[in-house]
């Protein structure tokens, strides 16, 4: 009996020295590394994913060229995220222009252990009616049909992210903080590219129920400002599966922030959790939409 317990005594310190020195090399790993190595190695470890990282605002953004922009987009996404651990407003926005159904979508909320804002730009292959918008499937629009589109993401009036391009699907992801999404705001604008397609969506913006002092037209640029609680009804399982989501977000936020204490910016953090625990890195940034999606993620030394 002492024998065996011996044993369990040895083995736990084994374990012990071995998750220490696991964590003392991979420590070492990314401060040896330059600020350029680093952002080049975190963006060639999370580009199959579709994102990139911002040096400059310390945070993580969607590519053009990412893989969701095959994907489209459904109301059925939104109906299910909390499942899916990702908890926020939503405004989407259907407009008719040039023969088809747009939708321009606005996020904001916790996706996982991610504070983020999002602004999506679809299209259907034709017009639609109300009836089929519910389960109607929009694609991303191409590149000769993407917006020049600005976005800014608050928290409390602060400023967590500011970002502006032509796109189809623009994101700002801070990593490690926790909000609700009505502590949250989105700042948007878009430029339009002929004033039938800007009144068209404003026309659909006000049908929604958009208050009309936190909209504003300048030429062919609509200024939005998204933000406060918003009013959208859940159902009772809704409201729980929400609930016990942020739940969850709010825990995994502090186990991430634990783990990676030893370093204050994203890039130290992601890296240092990639030499640390490589499976639980992946698992940060697996595919935000529900789409499968293979990714070949190969540690690099």
């Amino acid at each position: 009996m002492y024998f065996s317990i011996g044993i369990v005594i040895i083995a736990l310190l084994a374990v012990f020295l071995f998750a220490r020195k696991r964590r003392r090399q991979a420590i070492k790993k990314v401060c040896s590394m330059t600020s350029i190595e680093k952002c080049e190695l975190l963006n060639s470890l999370i580009e199959p994913f579709g994102y990139c990282y911002d040096k400059c605002q310390d945070i993580i953004s969607s590519r053009n060229d990412a893989w969701q922009r095959e994907i489209g987009y459904t109301a059925l996404f939104d109906r299910a995220a909390a499942h899916f651990h990702m908890v926020f407003d939503h405004l989407p926005v259907y407009f008719p222009y040039q023969g088809r159904t747009w939708l321009i979508e606005l996020w904001k909320g916790q996706y996982g252990i991610n504070t983020g804002g999002e602004v999506g730009i679809y299209y259907a292959g034709s017009l639609l009616t109300e009836k089929e918008l519910p389960t109607a499937h929009f694609d991303a629009v191409t590149d000769r049909d993407m917006l020049p589109v600005t976005m800014k993401l608050l928290k409390n009036g602060n400023t967590l992210a500011n970002i502006s391009r032509k796109t189809w699907w623009l994101t700002g992801f801070c990593m490690g903080l926790f909000s609700q999404p009505g502590q949250l705001c989105l700042e948007v604008s878009i430029h339009f590219p002929d004033c039938e397609m800007l009144r068209s969506f404003t026309q659909a913006l006000c049908r929604e129920g958009f208050p009309k002092q936190a909209l504003r037209t300048c030429g062919t640029v609509a200024y939005l400002h998204y933000g406060g609680v918003q009013n959208r009804k859940y159902s009772f399982c809704q409201r729980i599966s929400r609930k016990w989501a942020q739940f969850t977000n709010r825990l995994f936020c502090r186990v991430y922030l634990r783990i990676t204490g030893c370093f204050c910016l994203t890039v130290d953090r992601l890296l240092y959790l990639y030499y640390l625990l490589p499976r639980a890195f992946r698992r940060m940034l697996s595919p935000r939409r529900f789409g499968r999606h293979k990714c070949k993620c190969r540690k690099k030394r």
